[in-house]
This record gives structure tokens, C-alpha cells and sequence, in this order.
């Protein structure tokens, strides 16, 4: 295989803003895009509401950091957010010359709308296929850098790491079985969240976690893992999410009295919307996700829910909107009900839950995009900079891969511009070490009990019962407890398939072995943090407490269980100030 300078695993929206980066900075410079699909397939493209950047006069830098500061419990590292919020709109602004397509308003300029826990409207969109229309601007403009050489369907086991720097990834090619060195001067980890460890998600299937299970087997920190976030609106039975769009173009929650029930919560101060004709008044269905999602529970304890052949749901209506604007405005929303609900919102409510949607956690990286390991980078939701903190705000992460995909791959550039060149044979040794580890583990052992998919039903479920949007002691003990119980059965695990070529259930059990490592340190995150903050809950701790944890949590892989340490929030001018949403009223 050849050597290249520089080695981006992901081919989604953060791994190909990397590439463009790398190969922008110096052309010289070789790229390897290591993806396990085809990078047009990456969940980038299921993102559809929109992108947050400051582009209006009415609008500034003050109230877009703010926003997200007070969005994430004060949790986050404001120099990240102050550097993130600066220069967004220059992102926006050149995927703009990329071409992509965003929705204009009628004179000409880049149209804006509401988004949840957002006072200002700055979402920029394209329809509601944001996602879509990014990925699509950003794989084209990568063809046309020759330095980046794509390994589609290439799956990484694991980081390479020698003379304490990390040289490129083992990786499967899933069309003929092989494990190669994949080498580089440096990595960047852009693999996006793991939302597949949860049982009812947004996330498509390659959602598994694998990029910070490889950094966290590198001994490289996992922080705010205890934070992850259900969307409020996910279609049951599929998970498939209902864009904050529809609520942001005006869509109303109500429960099984018709009822629209964010009344009775406090969600927050009126939204400021420009257009006196907008059907959005105050911010109710554009308060905070965890809050929403945390509404539903107390609808559900109230009877106030509506029994429907997958659980309880409450009912999304947009029909007050008429069909002329949901077709120009959430057309995607539209086609998604009639396809999987079997309804269409033009004339009935769209039954909705909440889902698992994002990990505001992952691999602890600073604003550059640099792990605690030299030569390792990561960016995207993969990563945690931290910008997001306890609660990720609704269409800050489509930037954030652009702004941060685009600092992790000049940082690693410019790492890999100073280092020697790469020795192959040490790395050649790791990856024949590591082919052994997975043919003995997975292809030649005989005799092995348990099943893929029973393991993965029964973390999934725990992970649900112990470590979903409500938590307590006793509950996230029973799932640490469930999951070692898990982890000691896995490797007792047995396979059907002993093949090579495009061996699925080989990639099964792989994508199975970094979800056991991703639930068990949410797990015990959530454990150790004993407050509630954004989208971590404790019944038995309700009250935030920032005498103790104003702190990031550290998950370090031990030798049982993760080790679980703390770091100091970086607070340059905010400090820390009462959450202004999700207090229930008294009614």
C-alpha cells in the first residue's frame, strides 16, 4: 500500500472538509479518505433543517455565542465558541462558491429561518435537504484535488501508533477481506456519533461509535459522554427524524387532547422573528431539544399521550401551514410521512417521539482539532472540542464539522509537514498482529454461543431503560452492571459467515465490539456525574450543580471499567448564569 502524508478516516461532511483543507494548504501533500461507504452514503445527508451562521444585520457574534453557550448548560469551552461562531459565516459563505444551493429569500439573498433554542433567526438552509446539498458541494469540489485518494468501503480497526505519534490506521477492505496499513504522518478522525446504541434513533446504521472506540483503545480521552441528545420529533417504529424545520416554519406539538402542551413548560423568552406574517409567535416548539424531548416523559406520566402500534406518541401538526407552504418550505417532511407513517400532513397530524439524535460527547480534542496522542486529530461529531456542551443547539453541527473539519485537517497538514517520513515495517507488524486478533477472535474459533444481534438487543435496551432521557442511580448501575455482563459474553460470540468478500457480519461484530465500549463509557459518565445539566437528568440529583461539576468529564479506558476524571470548563466572559427554559410551570 502507498504511504500518504496525511490519513482522514470519514468520508462524511467533516472528513471531506478536511481533505479539501489538506490539499488546499499544500498540493504536494497526499490524502488518503478512508471510508467504510461510499462517501456519498455518510450520515451528513440525512441532516435536513439547516446550518447556523451569523449573516443578518438584525443578528450578531454576541447573541449566536451566547445562544450556544446558555444551550449547553454552560458545559463548553467558551474560546471554542467564541472561535466557532467567528467563523462560521466564512464556511457558509465559500460553500456558497462551491455551489451549494441554499433557499433565498425573494430579493436575492441567502434566506434564514428559526431554529430551537436560537433567539435569532440564522439557520441557513437548502430546502429541508441541507445535509444533502452540503455533501453533495463538498464531495464534487473534493474530485477535483487528484491528491485525494479515496478508500471506499474500507473499514479501520485500529490506529498504528509508534515513536508515540499515531502513523495511519489497520484497515479491512470489505471487497476482498484483506487488512492493510493505511499509513500517514498524521490521522484525522471524522467518523461521525454513535447513535446505534440506542434502540429508537435518528441514526442510520453505520452510526456505530467506531471512530471513538478506536481513540479511546488508543488511551486517548472520551470527554462529556454522558450527554446525548433525543430529538423530539422521530417517527416511531423507524426513528427516522422530522426535521426542527417543520416546528421552525411554524408546526405545533399537541397531545392526545389536541392540546398544545409546551404551554404548561417554560421553554424560554419569545423568539425574535423578522417576518410579522411568520405563524411562529414564541419559541414553545423552538425551545431546547432536551427540554422537548424531557416534555413528552411528563405528558406520558400525565396520560397525556396517544397509544399507537409502536408505544406512545404525540402528534406533530402542520397543517395549519397549507399545502403551498409545506411544499416550498418542508417538502422532504411531507414525503418522509406519506412513506413511513402512512399519512400526509397536508390534511393529518404526523405521530412523532423522541429519538436518540447525537452525542454531544466524543474523542477531547482542542480548537485545532488535536488528541492528546501527537499526530491524532479528529472532527465532526466524532470529537469533542467543546462547542456543544450538555446540549447540542439545533443546526450548529452542520457548521461545526465545516469549521472544524477545516482546522483539524490544515493542524494535521502542518504535523505532517515536519515529521520524518514513515517506517513501514513496525506498522506492517501492528497490522499482521491485528489480522491474527480478528481471525482468531471472529473467523476460525468454533464452539462460540451467543448471537450479534442478542447482545446488541440487550445493550441497546439497557442502554434505554438505564441511560436514556431520565436517570437514577439504581438505573445506570443495572446497565454498568448489564454491560459488563455484555462484554464478558461477547467473547464468547460465534459467526456464520467465515467468507472474505464483503463479509457484513464480520463488519456486525466489529461495529458490536466499539458500541460496547461507547455505552459502557456513556454509562458510567452518567453515573459519575451526579447533578442534572442539559440532556443528563438525575431524578435522584435534579438540580444543577456547578460548585462540583462545571467540569468535563474524562473517560480513560482501564483495565475493567472506564476511569472516569474531570477538567475545568474554559469561561472567558460569560460566566455561569441561570438557564432561561425547562422549569415546568404549575398549571
Amino acid at each position: 500500500m502507498p504511504v500518504h502524508d496525511v490519513v482522514i478516516v470519514g468520508g462524511g461532511g467533516a472528513g471531506l472538509r478536511a481533505a479539501i483543507a489538506v490539499a488546499e494548504k499544500n498540493p504536494s501533500l497526499s490524502i488518503a479518505l478512508v471510508s467504510k461507504v461510499y462517501p456519498m452514503r455518510s450520515h451528513t445527508v440525512a441532516a435536513e433543517g439547516g446550518a447556523a451562521a451569523v449573516i443578518k444585520d438584525f443578528d450578531s457574534f454576541e447573541n449566536h455565542i451566547y445562544d450556544t453557550i446558555s444551550g449547553g448548560d454552560w458545559l463548553v469551552d467558551q474560546d471554542a465558541i467564541e472561535l466557532f461562531v467567528k467563523e462560521a459565516p466564512n464556511e457558509m459563505i465559500q460553500m456558497e462558491h462551491w455551489g451549494c444551493p441554499w433557499s433565498r429569500e425573494p430579493d436575492g439573498t441567502v434566506a434564514v429561518r428559526p431554529f430551537g433554542g436560537m433567539k435569532k433567526e440564522r439557520t441557513w438552509f437548502a430546502s429541508d435537504k441541507t445535509g444533502f446539498h452540503m455533501l453533495h458541494t463538498l464531495f464534487q469540489t473534493s474530485l477535483k484535488y487528484s491528491s485525494i485518494v479515496p478508500y471506499d468501503e474500507w473499514f479501520a480497526t485500529k490506529l498504528l501508533v509508534e515513536d508515540g505519534r499515531c502513523q495511519g490506521v489497520a484497515a479491512l477492505d470489505l471487497r476482498t477481506g484483506r487488512l492493510e496499513v493505511i499509513a500517514g504522518r498524521s490521522v484525522v478522525i471524522c467518523t461521525g456519533g454513535a447513535g446505534k446504541v440506542f434502540p429508537f434513533t435518528t441514526n442510520g446504521a453505520i452510526k456505530t461509535g467506531d471512530g471513538m472506540s478506536l481513540a479511546y483503545r488508543a488511551r486517548v480521552p472520551l470527554k462529556d459522554m454522558e450527554f446525548v441528545q433525543y430529538h423530539p420529533t422521530g417517527l416511531p417504529g423507524t426513528g427516522i427524524l422530522i426535521t426542527e424545520a417543520a416546528r421552525g416554519e411554524g408546526g405545533i406539538l399537541v397531545n392526545s387532547e389536541g392540546y398544545r402542551y409546551l404551554q404548561d413548560y417554560d421553554l424560554g423568552t419569545p423568539l425574535d422573528v423578522t417576518d410579522p406574517n411568520h405563524p411562529v409567535k414564541k419559541s414553545m416548539e423552538l425551545g431546547p431539544r432536551d427540554r422537548l424531548s424531557q416534555a413528552f416523559i411528563h405528558e406520558q406520566k400525565k396520560g397525556r399521550t396517544i397509544k399507537g402500534k409502536f408505544g406512545d406518541v404525540l402528534h406533530l401538526d402542520v397543517r395549519h401551514l397549507g399545502e403551498k407552504r409545506i411544499d416550498s418550505k418542508i417538502p422532504f417532511v411531507r414525503e418522509l410521512a406519506k412513506k413511513y407513517a402512512g399519512i400526509d400532513p397536508v390534511y393529518e397530524p404526523i405521530p412523532i417521539r423522541p429519538v436518540l439524535h447525537y452525542f454531544m460527547g466524543g474523542i477531547d480534542t482542542d480548537i485545532t482539532g488535536a488528541t492528546t496522542l501527537p499526530g491524532l486529530y479528529a472532527a465532526g461529531e466524532v470529537a469533542c472540542v467543546s462547542i456543544n456542551g450538555a446540549n447540542r443547539l439545533g443546526s450548529n453541527s452542520l457548521t461545526e464539522l465545516l469549521v472544524f473539519g477545516a482546522r483539524a485537517g490544515l493542524a494535521a497538514a502542518d504535523f505532517a509537514l515536519n515529521q520524518p517520513p514513515v517506517d513501514l515495517a513496525p506498522l506492517r507488524k501492528q497490522v499482521v498482529d491485528e489480522d491474527a486478533r480478528i481471525t482468531r477472535a471472529y473467523l476460525t474459533k468454533s464452539g462460540g454461543t451467543e448471537r450479534i444481534s442478542t447482545i446488541r438487543t440487550e445493550m441497546r435496551d439497557t442502554m434505554e431503560e438505564g441511560a436514556g432521557i431520565y436517570r437514577t442511580d439504581e438505573g445506570l448501575k443495572a446497565t454498568c452492571d448489564k454491560l459488563a455482563e455484555l462484554r464478558e459474553r461477547f467473547a464468547n460470540i460465534s459467526l456464520d459467515d467465515r467468507s472474505f468478500t464483503y463479509n457484513t457480519e464480520l463488519i456486525s461484530v466489529l461495529e458490536l465490539d466499539a458500541m460496547l465500549d461507547v455505552a459502557e463509557v456513556v454509562a458510567h459518565s452518567a453515573l459519575a456525574r451526579k447533578e442534572s445539566r442539559g440532556s443528563h437528568q438525575r431524578t435522584d440529583f435534579p438540580k444543577r450543580d456547578d460548585e462540583s461539576y462545571l467540569r468535563h468529564s474524562m473517560a480513560y479506558r482501564g483495565e475493567g471499567s472506564p476511569r472516569i476524571d474531570y477538567k475545568d470548563v474554559v469561561i472567558t466572559r460569560w460566566p455561569p448564569g441561570e438557564r432561561v427554559y425547562g422549569q415546568e410551570q404549575s398549571k
